[in-house]
């Protein structure tokens, strides 16, 4: 059965940083691109990055240029490190993969940012 455990959110100031992290377990993590997902409250979930398999990488427009997404296929694990944070990133943020068909959504981690 597929896991996905994320981990490093908390409570930050406007213009801090954090670094996000994504175990996946019981799949073969490599086959998979992968994305880091966020819903607001009262928002649906929006996906703000993706990994590819070879490691390419998109953006939403709204964290271009603040948060980088990368993974470590030795470890099974994606990231997500936030700079430059704002209030508006304010969310309940999960990993899955960039696709169609995803795995069962973990818990997620809460980043709240204050103004």
């Amino acid at each position: 059965q597929v896991q996905l455990v994320e981990s490093g959110g908390g409570l930050v100031q406007a213009g801090g940083s954090l670094r996000l992290s994504c175990a996946v377990s019981g799949t073969i993590f490599s086959r998979y691109a992968m994305g880091w997902y966020r819903q607001a409250p009262g928002k649906q979930r929006e996906l703000v990055a993706s990994i590819s398999r070879g490691g390419d990488t998109n953006y939403a427009d709204s964290v271009k240029g603040r948060f980088a997404i990368s993974r470590d296929n030795a470890k099974n694990t994606v990231y997500l490190q936030m700079i430059s944070l704002k209030p508006e990133d304010t969310a309940v943020y999960y990993c899955n993969v960039d696709g169609v068909i995803r795995f069962n959504w973990g818990q997620g981690t809460q980043v709240t940012v204050s103004s």
